[in-house]
């Protein structure tokens, strides 16, 4: 069963924290700090503000008398009902005899944050609030849309009309917005933390909730292993993860021929070549790199394990499969044919750490093998497996060339290695990571998928503002060292009060925990 309810708990400073608790049988699942009270006037808000969120509504409240601490004369000239004031001259304190009820949480501090970097990375240059407030929306709860009203107005935040959302829509693509939060995106980071000299690329799916495949969604190679028809999407980051560029391709496109399109783009809009280009083993190919290549990129790809034994074969031969821990060995490989034909250097690098999960993995497999060769398992396609008519069994060659690359990694690279040694290389490469932790976040914390829209254009936008939305969420994780969904949370739960107390309105500030005012201060500053 559960239960939520309001908690009361004195915290290491004295003050009391009012919190809503999430609990299922005894296990508590999840709190939410509503604030921290230091004399009864505050608990008494602190607890009215907790009843209005458990049970949302204008609800009416006693107040009673509320004693509070002495304040200035000036400061009634804050309060709209300040005939309820009454100012004793021997206490110097005030006293409020009244029945007030919420009108309103606001949670401002999330919103001036939110606001403040969308505006720090430059994207109020397209001048349009509605466009805003839907990338703002998706960062508090990714949702619809239409839904993303409802998000805004449970923070009382400012929000448009559902027409004039649908309206930006039609204008992001009209006037390219994505164009300019690109342009946008690239003069920040150059200015700030300087244009790094490597990008990341890698490309995703997002599937659609629908049965029928056109033009733009097709049903193809899903890392998710669905059959429903998808879109790709090609996403271009620097190493601390943060976008670039970000572009849609049909759902049944190879993945190894959407970077140089993206990479045309990246060229095209900035005037920018001289960089070095991170990319999986899925872009390998000789026509891919020659084309990377020519258009004034170096590159750095992953290489796959079924070349090595060509590559390293003067190894092989003379020190069998024998490596140290972090051993690194540089070879050259040719290819492409005829005038494409070009020499590559490939560098691999064994670890024992790798090594050791290699082979847990092709034990497993090799298991699976047998059970399946044995009649154990029902017959099904499992890798080192040799099937000849009716017989099965295992495939001892795959298996012994399988424990003999164990533990070791390829890199495909033109960067010269009088200037670039091999563990630059390597440790480029390994930065890949951010690119893959971006596209999660775009999944997850701003949940891009399913997709519900039908039209190219209304899918090209939807990307646009997650595109925007991605950007705002890496720059505050960056700031905070907190991930976004924690952030958010956290944000979202200092709310203040609108009080309506005999006809007139009180605002009280949301109450900040000490351990978090620092972190608040760096991600309104932006530093």
């Amino acid at each position: 069963m559960t239960m939520r309810f309001i908690r009361k708990a004195r915290t290491k400073s004295g003050a009391v924290a009012v919190q809503i608790v999430n609990r299922t049988g005894r296990v508590v699942t999840g709190i939410e700090h509503i604030g921290s009270a230091h004399t009864d006037a505050e608990l008494g808000i602190l607890l009215v503000k907790a009843e209005e969120q458990l049970h949302p509504g204008q609800q009416t409240f006693d107040f009673g008398d509320i004693e509070q601490a002495p304040v200035k004369t000036s400061d009634i000239a804050d309060w709209r009902d300040a005939e309820t004031i009454k100012q004793s001259d021997t206490k110097q304190s005030r006293s409020i005899s009244a029945t007030g009820k919420v009108i309103a949480s606001p949670a401002t501090i999330l919103w001036e944050i939110l606001e403040a970097a969308y505006d720090r990375l430059g994207f109020n240059v397209l001048g349009d609030p509605a466009f805003k407030a839907m990338v703002l929306a998706r960062l508090i709860e990714p949702t619809s849309k239409a839904q993303s009203i409802r998000v805004l107005q449970q923070i009382d935040a400012p929000h448009p009309s559902l027409r004039t959302l649908f309206r930006s829509l039609g204008t992001c693509i009209d006037k390219d917005y994505r164009d300019q939060l690109a342009k946008a995106m690239v003069a920040y980071r150059a200015a700030t933390a300087g244009l790094a000299s490597l990008v990341m690329y890698d490309v995703s799916t997002l599937h659609f909730e629908a049965k029928d495949e056109d033009k733009l969604r097709k049903v193809g190679m899903s890392k998710e292993r669905r059959v429903d028809p998808q879109i790709q999407v090609g996403l271009l980051v620097d190493p601390a993860g943060f976008p670039l560029e970000l572009h849609m391709f049909e759902g049944n496109k190879a993945e190894t021929t959407t970077i140089i399109p993206v990479l045309e783009a990246f060229q095209q809009r900035h005037g920018i070549t001289d960089l070095v280009v991170v990319a999986d083993a899925g872009m390998l190919s000789a026509n891919n790199l020659k084309a990377i290549e020519d258009a004034g990129f170096t590159f750095i790809v992953g290489s796959r394990l079924t070349k090595a034994p060509y590559d390293l074969q003067e190894h092989f031969e003379t020190k069998g499969n024998r490596f140290t821990n972090g051993q690194v060995v540089e070879s050259t490989r040719q290819m492409g044919t005829g005038k494409n034909a070009r020499e590559r250097r490939v560098v691999y690098q064994w670890s024992a750490k790798r090594f050791a999960r290699d082979n847990r993995n092709i034990n497993l497999m090799e298991r699976k093998a047998l059970a399946v060769a044995e009649g154990k398992s029902p017959m099904k396609k499992v890798r080192f497996l040799k099937v000849s008519g009716a017989e099965k069994e295992l495939d001892e060659k795959i298996i012994e060339r399988a424990r003999m690359l164990a533990g070791l990694k390829g890199y495909v690279t033109n960067l010269p290695v009088e200037s670039v040694p091999a563990t630059r290389v390597i440790s480029a490469y390994h930065d890949l990571w951010q690119v893959e932790a971006s596209f999660r976040m775009t999944k997850s914390d701003l949940r891009a998928k399913p997709i519900f829209h039908r039209e190219k254009d209304s899918i090209d936008a939807h990307l646009t503002v997650v595109f925007a939305a991605l950007a705002i969420g890496r720059h505050l994780q960056e700031l905070s060292g907190l991930p976004l969904k924690r952030l958010i949370t956290d944000l979202k739960g200092l709310r203040g009060s609108r009080v309506l107390i005999n006809g007139g309105e009180m605002t009280f500030d949301a109450l900040v925990p000490a351990e978090f005012e620092a972190v608040i201060g760096v991600l309104r500053k932006g530093h």
